[in-house]
């Protein structure tokens, strides 16, 4: 019997695409000179779809998989994945959760820390000589600050716990109260962005959180409030915070992820009072590892019977439908 037919948009790590090879018949729509025409050839023999987050899913693609049974994404975000479309047809979509979460967490709070003492600032002072002619000025501090963290999920509290550690106040603003958590809730994003000093974003990308920290919030937190976000690009208006920033509406900012990634508003990398990295929250040897072996698990599990490892909410599985 031949091994199911898997698609795979993008490359994945080698290990990724060894074992996807290995375990199924992989058609790579990346290195096809003809990706149209690809499709049109093998789109009703494809039974799976192997996606990182550079890669969409949309409902155009779908129509052209007829026989799709699951999509595995690489990542906790899946907002380039269409679930709803998806779960309309009963198409299962797996990601990646929790072998990420302290990964991204210890990287949200270096990056808190880097943006708030001005730590990569400070170190080009040092490499261009300039100690010599004078110390690096003095910077904020963390101590007395609260922090807001926009999505209490496994990475927001990932991030809270270690926050505790600082001795700082911590708030959260999601859909709901969380009862088994001390921190100050706030029902709405703008009322928790005038009661904090830092702003940690930490929840899904999305149409439904598309552009959620606006002007208006920015404002609120005030010129004494830092901008942080480990999650999704698409959550920030980014005119809006390139705005905030020139004008001093608020202190600075730590970026590890953008809008329209891998590019970099100009206007955000001329700013010294930003510290941007390139989407390297998880990325670590070991967690890449863990997630590309989560995507391949997700669909041996499945087509082996035994239904996803890892389904997202969008598309519950339940083993007796």
């Amino acid at each position: 019997m031949q091994a199911p037919d898997i698609l795979l948009l993008r490359p994945m790590q080698p290990s990724v695409m060894e074992a996807l090879a290995s375990a199924f018949t992989l058609h790579r729509l990346d290195t096809a000179p003809d990706p149209d025409a690809v499709l049109t050839e093998i789109g009703g023999r494809i039974r799976g779809v192997a996606v990182n987050a550079h890669a969409p899913v949309d409902r155009a693609l779908l129509a052209r998989l007829p026989n799709l049974e699951i999509v595995s994404s690489f990542g906790v975000g899946y907002d380039t994945v269409d679930a709803v479309a998806a779960g309309e047809r009963g198409i299962v979509v797996t990601n990646t959760p929790d072998v990420l979460s302290d990964e991204v967490a210890d990287l949200a709070l270096g990056l808190l820390l880097a943006t708030i003492r001005q730590i990569p600032q400070a170190d080009r002072h040092l490499r261009a000589g300039r100690w010599p002619g004078g110390s690096f000025p003095l910077t904020t501090s963390l101590r007395g600050r609260t922090v807001g963290i926009l999505g209490l999920g496994r990475i927001g509290r990932a991030i809270a716990r270690r926050l505790e550690g600082f001795g700082v106040a911590l708030a959260y603003h999601g859909r709901r109260r969380q009862e088994d958590v001390a921190y100050t809730y706030h029902p709405t994003l703008l009322a928790m962005a005038h009661a904090v000093h830092v702003l940690m974003i930490v929840a899904p990308g999305g149409p439904e959180t598309r552009g959620l920290v606006d002007a208006e919030v920015l404002a609120a937190l005030g010129p004494e409030g830092i901008l942080i976000n480990v999650a999704r690009g698409s959550l920030v208006d980014e005119a809006a915070l390139v705005a905030a920033l020139e004008a001093g509406t608020i202190h600075s900012a730590g970026l590890d992820v953008f809008a329209r990634e891998p590019h970099v508003p100009e206007a955000l990398a001329a700013l010294d009072h930003t510290v941007l990295l390139p989407h390297v929250g998880s990325g670590t040897v070991q967690t890449r590892a863990a997630m590309g072996k989560l995507v391949v698990d997700n669909l041996v599990s499945w087509f082996a019977g035994k239904g996803p490892v890892t389904p997202v909410p969008e598309t519950p599985w339940s083993a007796h439908p």
